[in-house]
C-alpha cells in the first residue's frame, strides 16, 4: 500500500483556473463523482458553468472563480474544489456578517475572502472532490492537498480567511485535523421511510398534524390554482420567463436581491434538463407560482421559491408537498429543502446538521471566532435535540 501511495502521490501539482470550462467536463465530473447513487447534481461541471457563463458568478457580481485542481505528473486530473475570491458574504447561507462587522472595527479588512461553495445553494455535498479509482490514503492525500492549496491561495490573495461552506461531514473532519475550525448549522430534511403514498406518511403522523396537513392541502386547492409538476423536456421557455418573473418578486421582496439572471435558467435547462423538476402554480391560464427542485440520486433538492400572488397555503403545497408527492412516487430517499424555516417542522421536514470550516489568518480574530464557535455549537446541538421531540410524527416508546 505504501508503494501504490508514493506512487499516486508523487509529483503532483496544484493549479488554480479562473473558469470551470478551463476544466476538461468528464475529469471534474469524475471527481465529482455524479455517476454515483447519491449523486449530487450542484457539484457538476455543467451547474458551476451555468453560473459562470449566465453571468450570476463573475468578479462583477463579487464572485471570483479561483478553482483548485490537483493534477498528476501525467496532467490527469485527481481532484478539483470550486473556489470563489469573494468581496461580500452574500449568496453564502452560512452567515459571517457579524465576523466581517467585528474584525473590520477592529482595524481589520475582511473583504475579500476565500470561499469553497457552490455559488446560492446551501446544499452539503463533496467539496473536496477526487477520483473515484483513486481510495483509501490516497484519497485523504489528495483531499488534505486540496486543503493545503486553498490555504495557500488564500495567502497568496492575502486575505482574511478561508469559508469551505457545506461541506460533508467526513471533509469538515478533515479540514478540522488541517487546523481549520468546525461550524455546525442545521437544516430541515424530509426523510422517506419506506412509504408508498401521501397518506402513508400522514398516518406516521399524530393525529392533529395530520389533520392539519390535510387541512393545509385542502385551502392550497382550493385558492383555485392548478398545480402541476414538469420535469425534462417538458418545460419550455414560457415557464422559465414566468418562472424568472416569480423568482426576481420574491427576492426583491424577501432579501433585496436577486442572484440568478434569466440566462442561467434556460443554460440549467439546456445542459441538466433531466434533473429539473419544476412545480408551477397556474389560476385563470396565468403562471402565477413556481418551485424550482434539482434531482440527485437519491434526494429532491428544493431551491428557489416565487409567486405573484398571495394565496393561503400555496407556499407549503408548492414547495414542500409537491416535493413529498414527487420523493415518494420516485422511491427517493429525502427532500432537502434549503436554508433556513423552523415552520417546516411540522410538516415532516425534521433539522438535520450542516457543516462548514473556516481558516483565519488573524491568531487573535482566530480566537474570538472559535469562542464564538463553541458557544454556538453548544446552542444547536440543544436545539436539534429540542427540535427533534417537537416533530409531527408518533411518539414511539
Amino acid at each position: 500500500m505504501d508503494d501504490e501511495r508514493s506512487q499516486v502521490l508523487d509529483n503532483l501539482s496544484l493549479f488554480i483556473v479562473n473558469s470551470v470550462k478551463e476544466v476538461d467536463e468528464t475529469s471534474w465530473d469524475c471527481c465529482a463523482r455524479t455517476g454515483a447513487a447519491d449523486a449530487n447534481p450542484f457539484v457538476r461541471h455543467a451547474f458551476l458553468l451555468a453560473m459562470e457563463e449566465s453571468g450570476s458568478v463573475q468578479a462583477e457580481t463579487g464572485w471570483l472563480p479561483q478553482h483548485v485542481i490537483i493534477k498528476s505528473s501525467s496532467d490527469k486530473i485527481f481532484g478539483c474544489a470550486p473556489v470563489y475570491l469573494k468581496s461580500h458574504s452574500y449568496g453564502e447561507y452560512v452567515f459571517d456578517w457579524g465576523w466581517a462587522n467585528a474584525y473590520e472595527r477592529a482595524g481589520g479588512r475582511y473583504y475579500p475572502k476565500l470561499q469553497c461553495a457552490i455559488p446560492f445553494t446551501p446544499v452539503t455535498g463533496s467539496r473536496l472532490m477526487v477520483r473515484p479509482d483513486i481510495t483509501g490514503d490516497c484519497a485523504t492525500e489528495v483531499r488534505h492537498a486540496l486543503v493545503l492549496g486553498m490555504m495557500e491561495l488564500a495567502k497568496h490573495h492575502d486575505v482574511s480567511s478561508l469559508h469551505v461552506t457545506f461541506p460533508n461531514k467526513d471533509e469538515c473532519e478533515l479540514m478540522t485535523e488541517a487546523g481549520m475550525l468546525a461550524r455546525i448549522g442545521q437544516q430541515y430534511h424530509w426523510q422517506n421511510n419506506g412509504y408508498q403514498t401521501f397518506d402513508d406518511f400522514l398516518g406516521a403522523l399524530s393525529s392533529r398534524k395530520r389533520k392539519n396537513i390535510r387541512k393545509e392541502r385542502e385551502k392550497a386547492v382550493a385558492t383555485g390554482v392548478t398545480i402541476t409538476t414538469i420535469t425534462g423536456s417538458d418545460i419550455q421557455s414560457k415557464h422559465w420567463d414566468a418562472f424568472y418573473k416569480f423568482y426576481v418578486a420574491t427576492s426583491v421582496r424577501k432579501w433585496g436581491q436577486a442572484y440568478l439572471t434569466r440566462e442561467f435558467f434556460d443554460l440549467l435547462s439546456n445542459q441538466m434538463s433531466k434533473q429539473i423538476v419544476l412545480v408551477m402554480g397556474k389560476e385563470d391560464g396565468i403562471l402565477v407560482c413556481g418551485a424550482l427542485n434539482l434531482l440527485g440520486g437519491n434526494a429532491l433538492y428544493g431551491r428557489n421559491w416565487g409567486t405573484i400572488v398571495n394565496h393561503p397555503m400555496l407556499h407549503f403545497e408548492v414547495c414542500y408537498y409537491r416535493a413529498i408527492d414527487f420523493a415518494i412516487k420516485h422511491k427517493l430517499d429525502r427532500v432537502e429543502a434549503g436554508a433556513q424555516g423552523p415552520h417546516k417542522l411540522q410538516r415532516g421536514y425534521l433539522p438535520h446538521k450542516t457543516y462548514s470550516t473556516h481558516w483565519i489568518a488573524d491568531e487573535g480574530f482566530r480566537t474570538a471566532v472559535a469562542r464564538f464557535i463553541a458557544h454556538e455549537r453548544d446552542a444547536i446541538d440543544r436545539d436539534v435535540a429540542v427540535l427533534q421531540g417537537l416533530g409531527p410524527f408518533k411518539r414511539t416508546n
